[in-house]
């Protein structure tokens, strides 16, 4: 496979680490390093210097439930592209169980162009995005007393001179 971009990084987030390794391309030889970090906030921003000082172009992390967000956070600021992978687009080859494998495997399709971004909403609009979804019960369930209301209402209205037990069977 060609390679598109000479240095690029992988990573493997998990809950509790990220698993991370560079890959160099140097006078035509590949070069790989692997490191692992804590998902503290210390230790992604001292994975954040180490992708800085290797120099990397782009790094790309698989899409694993929410650990990927604090990761992406941090990482966003640095001077290279940041790739979110759906994890079901880089599945892995059988037998590659371990987490450098998987952080290296990550590197190589990164580095060939063959990981296609998936689209990360901007910081600034998450938060309308939680409130929009939070009004989809709370508008549903105003709109039901609403109808209650009108239809009690127009009831009430339309025929005044019912008796009270013809309303009801309205």
């Amino acid at each position: 496979m060609d390679v598109m971009h000479e240095r690029v990084a992988g990573l493997d987030v998990l809950k509790t680490i990220v698993v991370a390794c560079v890959r160099l391309l140097i006078a035509g030889k590949v070069v790989r390093e692997c490191r692992t970090f804590e998902t503290t906030t210390a230790e992604l921003l001292e994975l954040l210097a180490w992708l800085t000082a290797c120099g990397c172009s782009h790094v790309a992390m698989e899409a694993t439930g929410v650990y990927w967000k604090p990761v992406w956070n941090i990482l966003s600021e640095g001077d290279f592209e940041l790739i979110l992978a759906n994890a079901a687009h880089i599945k892995n080859v059988p037998g590659r169980k371990t987490d450098v494998n998987n952080a290296m495997w990550i590197a190589d399709l990164v580095a060939c162009g063959l990981i296609k971004a998936s689209f990360v909403a901007l910081y600034a609009s998450c938060p309308q995005q939680k409130c929009s979804r939070n009004h989809g019960p709370i508008a549903s369930s105003v709109l039901i007393g609403a109808r209650k209301s009108s239809s009690s209402l127009f009831r009430e209205h339309l025929y005044p001179t019912l008796t009270q037990f013809d309303r009801i069977m309205l």
